[in-house]
């Protein structure tokens, strides 16, 4: 389970970053902060995995915050979500190892790939006592090993994930809804929905509608 806090000035920004943090499997939110102190407290007391940082606090900026908490929360990683646009901020931000960073306002599909971006690699390295080159290159998307298709694709597609959910379709014979594929990656239905319709759209996958005994059809997913 990923323990996520949120450090964000506008509650009701809070409230929807946390809205979006529901949508996705395992994930739990443990905190939310108004204020740049009250990150802090929150980092004190809760264990927490992953902070949703705003830049443009009432006390204190992100970017001084940041090098206290890599200082006194090492293992805490920081994802920034902020209207901060200047290249000086996003630098200071990089410097201090964000893992990644979105500029408001924030579409929930852009967010839910950013927060399961970041699990995949976090799962993918907490399964390695040692890493080689080919884990590195693939960690930081830089695998050589892609098929034509994944070397050119679009947004919101990572390669990594493509070969998952190939994987996965390549073990059944009976096909797959949208529903059990998110569960069998732990993402949500969105997610789950584009990598299938992606693979629709490249003819490597089609559509089969199971009629069932009553109610609407499943829409169930094939290799082609």
């Amino acid at each position: 389970m990923l323990k996520v806090a949120i450090a964000e000035d506008d509650f009701r920004i809070a409230q929807v970053q946390e809205r979006f943090l529901q949508e996705i499997e395992n994930v739990k939110v443990v905190g939310k902060a108004l204020n740049a102190k009250e990150a802090i407290e929150m980092l004190e007391q809760e264990p927490i995995d992953l902070l949703i940082l705003d830049i443009y606090m009432p006390d204190e900026m992100g970017t001084d915050l940041l090098p206290r908490i890599r200082e006194r929360f090492s293992e805490v990683d920081v994802i920034v979500v902020t209207a901060a646009t200047e290249r000086d901020i996003l630098e200071r931000c990089l410097r201090n190892g964000v893992v990644n960073y979105l500029i408001k306002p924030v579409k929930m599909e852009s967010f839910i790939e950013a927060i399961e971006g970041y699990q995949k690699k976090r799962s993918l390295l907490q399964a390695r006592d040692e890493v080689d080159q080919s884990f590195v290159n693939s960690y930081f998307g830089y695998d050589k090993q892609q098929s034509p298709v994944e070397k050119v694709l679009p947004s919101g597609i990572d390669g990594i994930t493509l070969r998952q959910v190939k994987a996965i379709l390549e073990g059944l014979t009976e096909g797959i809804t949208i529903e059990e594929m998110g569960k069998k990656m732990g993402v949500s239905r969105t997610t789950a929905r584009r990598y299938l319709e992606y693979l629709v759209s490249v003819q490597e996958c089609h559509v089969q509608y199971d009629y069932g005994i009553v109610g609407r059809p499943e829409r169930k997913y094939h290799l082609t």
